[in-house]
């Protein structure tokens, strides 16, 4: 009988709401649930479940180790059953079986019912809009789509999760009061796609009606808008954002490029001027937003011109936030299958230190404009006398921290501060990370 659990989330946080789902089944079911984080040889679960990542190949390398080491930690007698799921599984399930036949059983993405099958218990469907949170107990992600109808030449998500299915309003509404009754103050809200958001269900974009919906739910404080599209972003969410006290002047948005030829190759639906607009259209009617963005280097027929055009745009947008990537085809897609990778991988690294480069001193440069201001921030940790924070304009696990020394508790409970709004004065920044001086608790 499986009495342990413990169940470890890799890749994104759409996979980590799929978790807390199973969980809270499990948790209902009487087994005990244990850290994902501790080490399997001292934690000692009945069963180890790999929730996978099959997106990029670092992500599957990950996913790929970690299986390894749960089938190791099997055969040193620490765990009794190991089962896998998620879209690595998915995407690979025989060959994977045949690889590494140790494993107790493989399920795909969408076998939660299963997994917990396996692990001998029935499903509730009465729990279905409820979570076990993995995260800090003040903010939660709340994923309300699955699946993707772009044709993005370099994803593989459409091939793994399938096309696009939005969850019912009604659900998303009860799912926020259930977390929110759990002291859940901050949601983050993503998908494959969030802009795309209502047009299976509702024959239109819901996703500004959504918003709102969200916003007038008890307890949520913050909401925050993650993996925007910029092909016909709806623009009505940017009213939402702007006049909403509650939403996060902060959009998610994966540009990708600039280049028109690029982005033709990218199959991404929109082009160098209409993104530059849409940029603007941001600034300019949500002032002060915060706009994070990801690139991809080294794409088929990126030339040295296009990415000098690339940094002339990062250069002049100046994105608060950007990340970026080197392109590699995967297997399956249309770019892995029509264009040939010819940029070399020293080039493509070379890119990609350069734009990172230049994105380092926008971030700086941003940071330091933050310096004497007064913030509301909401204190996520307490880690070696400082806790670390954010406001509106940080997301969790992606951007910067803001730091706080402990010291402004005088004597009481610095735990207590931990999922708690207070004010501060940015004091010094770097192209990260900031640090603040208390000022109230809001």
């Amino acid at each position: 009988m499986i009495k342990k659990v413990q169940l470890i989330t890799l890749g994104c946080s759409k996979n980590r709401v799929d978790s807390e789902h199973l969980l809270r089944q499990v948790c209902n079911s009487g087994i005990e649930i244990l850290p994902e984080e501790t080490d399997i040889s001292e934690s000692r679960p009945d069963a180890v479940v790999l929730n996978t990542c099959g997106f990029i190949k670092d992500a599957k390398e990950e996913s790929v180790e970690a299986i390894l080491g749960a089938v190791e930690a099997k055969k040193m007698g620490y765990t009794s059953k190991v089962f896998v799921f998620g879209c690595l599984s998915q995407r690979y399930r025989e060959e994977l079986k045949q690889e590494i036949p140790e494993v107790d059983a493989f399920f795909g993405a969408f076998d939660a019912r299963s997994v917990l099958g396996a692990l001998g218990k029935d499903w509730n469907d009465l729990l279905n809009n409820q979570r076990f949170l993995t995260t800090p107990s003040h903010y939660a992600y709340l994923k309300i789509s699955e699946g993707c109808d772009r044709v993005c030449s370099y994803c593989s998500i459409p091939l793994i999760r399938g096309t696009h299915t939005s969850v019912p309003i009604e659900n998303l509404v009860e799912e926020a009061r259930y977390l929110a009754s759990n002291g859940v103050k901050e949601l983050i809200v993503v998908a494959q796609d969030t802009t795309y958001y209502g047009l299976d269900l509702y024959r239109e974009r819901k996703l500004s009606s959504l918003l709102e919906k969200l916003c007038k739910v008890d307890g949520i404080e913050w909401v925050r808008l993650l993996y925007s599209y910029p092909s016909s972003f709806p623009e009505s969410v940017l009213d939402v954002i702007a006049n909403n006290p509650k939403m996060c002047k902060y959009i998610d948005i994966p540009l990708q490029h600039i280049n028109d030829r690029v982005l033709a190759n990218m199959r991404r639906g929109i082009d160098g001027k209409a993104t530059r607009k849409l940029v603007e259209e941001f600034r300019k009617r949500v002032p002060g937003i915060v706009l994070r963005t990801t690139m991809i280097v080294g794409h088929p027929g990126e030339t040295d011109k296009a990415f000098d055009e690339l940094k002339s745009f990062v250069a002049e947008a100046k994105f608060e936030r950007m990340g970026a990537f080197t392109y590699s085809p995967e297997e399956g897609t249309w770019g892995a299958a029509n264009l040939k990778d010819r940029i070399s991988e020293k080039v493509k690294q070379q890119r990609y230190e350069q734009l990172m480069e230049l994105q380092s001193g926008i971030s700086l440069d941003y940071n330091y404009s933050r310096i004497g201001s007064t913030e509301r921030v909401l204190i996520d940790s307490l880690m070696d006398g400082f806790f670390t924070a954010r406001s509106m304009r940080e997301s969790p696990e992606v951007d910067g921290e803001i730091l706080l020394p402990s010291d402004f508790a005088n004597g009481m409970e610095s735990k207590n501060f931990i999922g708690t709004f207070v004010d501060v004065e940015i004091e010094n920044a770097d192209d990260y990370d900031l640090t603040a001086k208390f000022k109230a608790i809001n």
